[in-house]
């Protein structure tokens, strides 16, 4: 009897202790998993904080995050008085603001508002040579000459028609962003707004040179040198576009790549509902 006694006290030992055995085992599985699953949630949770970091983002007002954009969005209507506070510099296509506003076509700008050159032809590729008729006085300065003298609140630049013709997207950019340079430093605190090229009508002779086509891409190359130098994108393209993205033959002068008074005036009011303000 003591030798069965003996013998049953051994096996419970024995089983207790294998019993632990295995109990210690599973416990040092479980905490070596648990482990593992903790460093991963930490490489996961810096791996999205690098990743939050990264994103380019800016804060609005009511708290939410949005892509940055440097082309006006729409307004409500600025009026006049916003106009009346911009200088208008560009080629051929701007000088019709202040002709048709001579013409009786009172809702676009005077001539003193208007910056362009007297032969009418302002090359990009010729920016930092190329003059303009200073309306105060009527001589003739180049742009940072102007810009210096007359330190306007906003100016607004449409240029680039003529150099889609033969300007590589490289070059187009580089001399944009060098004029845009120049006048900033002529004129630190003026508002520079790069305007689009506008659109040619269907029946313009030299599509083979200046096309729609040459124009949509230019406009993207402007759009990037807006967001490049830090000035605002105004996209007036599609205020005078049609739905087979041509220049509407009413609203063309005559020769097919000049806006008539009532194109300018729905530029105008494209303006003043796209306001930098």
């Amino acid at each position: 009897m003591k030798k069965r006694s003996k013998e049953s006290i051994y096996m419970l030992w024995s089983g207790a202790i294998v019993f632990c055995v295995i109990l210690a085992i599973f416990a040092l599985i479980f905490s070596s998993c648990a482990k593992q699953e903790s460093e991963e949630s930490v490489v996961e949770n810096q791996l999205l904080e690098i990743e939050h970091d990264n994103t380019p983002e800016t804060a609005e007002p009511n708290g939410t995050a949005e892509a940055v954009s440097v082309r006006l969005a729409e307004t409500e209507d600025a009026g006049r008085d916003y106009l009346d506070r911009l200088v208008f510099l560009g080629d051929s296509t701007t000088y019709g603001i202040g002709y048709y506003y001579e013409q009786g076509y009172t809702e676009l700008c005077p001539s003193s508002q208007v910056w362009t050159p007297a032969s009418g032809t302002l090359t990009l590729s010729q920016y930092n040579i190329a003059t303009i008729v200073y309306p105060e006085t009527g001589e003739e300065l180049t742009i940072t000459e102007a810009v210096t003298q007359a330190e306007p609140e906003y100016l607004y630049i449409t240029l680039g028609v003529n150099g889609v013709s033969f300007m590589d997207e490289e070059w187009f950019k580089r001399d944009y962003s060098a004029l845009v340079e120049s006048i900033r430093a002529a004129s630190p605190d003026t508002k520079i707004v790069l305007n689009s090229i506008y659109p040619v009508a269907a029946s313009y002779a030299h599509q083979d040179e200046i096309s729609n086509e040459k124009i949509r891409a230019a406009n993207g190359w402007i759009e990037q040198v807006a967001t490049d130098t830090g000035c605002r994108f105004l996209y007036s393209y599609e205020a005078v576009v049609d739905e087979s993205g041509n220049l509407p033959e009413e609203r063309q002068n005559g020769d097919g790549i000049h806006l008539n008074g009532e194109a300018f005036t729905e530029v105008m009011y494209y303006i003043r509902t796209h306001a930098d303000i």
